[in-house]
């Protein structure tokens, strides 16, 4: 009696072979040539659908080939509603892919044009498109820029805690700033509330100034100065945490191998290098590399 099959076996998590194998090097591989062709060509669609939707906006355009507009629209829905689906039956575990980064992107690239169906003010998300021109990097190789990609994501995540520390500072000192030209400036100039305070102190220390509330008062100018002065710095500092952690890390990583665009069958992770047997991220076994 043969044993009953594993959950790897079973249609969502079974081994890819045959034409489910070559369709996933195609469409998540750009290391071959029909993988770099196909990304290519989706990149060219991509592109090509969020020109139009663009065109369709303005009106004078709009009018004389709304017909038009509207079919290369259908067309569109359907190349990529078609690539969606070819992605989720290709790989070993649909719905871990239909909730990965770039799944989801893929699923909102074509589901405005559903929605604006029964909703038509939705459409103009249709450009949410270009989110997906992010292969870009793949197709090109530019791996050494998927590299850098990560090193400042995982520099981000390091430096959160000084980052949230150094804003708090900043809202401790824009709600003080704001108080204090409330009662400085008063209503009689503009400052109508502490929170109207506040904003023109959030305005005045981001550098943007609106003018729409400006100090009337040499008082009030002087704190508006120190404020605009102040500005400077904060924006400063965030870049100089993050810039920080970067350096550190590069300091304590360095890599020697070259990336590639293998994806792991399991995990979907990609930048695996060419000899990896295994997956650096979840230890799955790894197919040999093609390219």
């Amino acid at each position: 009696m043969n044993p009953a099959p594993s959950i790897s076996e079973t249609t969502l998590g079974r081994p890819l072979e045959g034409w489910r194998l070559r369709l996933y090097t195609i469409i998540f591989e750009a290391d071959t040539k029909a993988g770099r062709a196909f990304d290519i060509a989706l990149i060219l669609a991509i592109l090509l659908s969020v020109l139009f939707v663009m065109l369709g906006s303005v009106a004078t355009i709009n009018a004389k080939y709304s017909s038009l507009f509207s079919w290369v629209e259908i067309g569109f829905t359907a190349l990529f509603t078609i690539e969606y689906v070819a992605r989720l039956i290709c790989v070993r575990h649909p719905l871990r892919y239909a909730l990965s980064f770039f799944g989801i992107v893929d699923l909102l690239a074509m589901l405005p044009s559903y929605l604006a169906l029964f909703f038509p003010e939705v459409y103009v998300l249709v450009d949410i498109r270009v989110l997906r021109l992010l292969r870009i990097f793949r197709i090109f190789k530019l791996t050494a820029y998927l590299a850098e990609f990560a090193t400042l994501g995982s520099a981000l995540r390091s430096s959160a805690r000084k980052i949230m520390v150094f804003l708090s500072v900043v809202l401790m000192v824009v709600v003080v700033m704001g108080t204090v030209m409330y009662a400085v400036e008063g209503e009689k100039n503009g400052f109508t509330s502490i929170p109207t305070g506040i904003y023109w102190a959030i305005t005045t220390m981001t550098t943007v100034g609106f003018g729409d509330i400006t100090p009337k008062t040499d008082l009030g100018r002087l704190i508006a100065s120190t404020m605009m002065l102040m500005g400077w710095g904060v924006l400063a500092v965030p870049t100089g945490i993050v810039t920080a952690e970067m350096t550190a890390q590069r300091r304590e990583t360095r890599q020697t191998l070259t990336s590639t665009t293998r994806t792991c069958h399991e995990c979907l992770s990609e930048g695996h290098q060419a000899d990896a047997n295994f997956c650096q991220h979840c230890g799955a076994p790894l197919t040999p590399y093609q390219h």
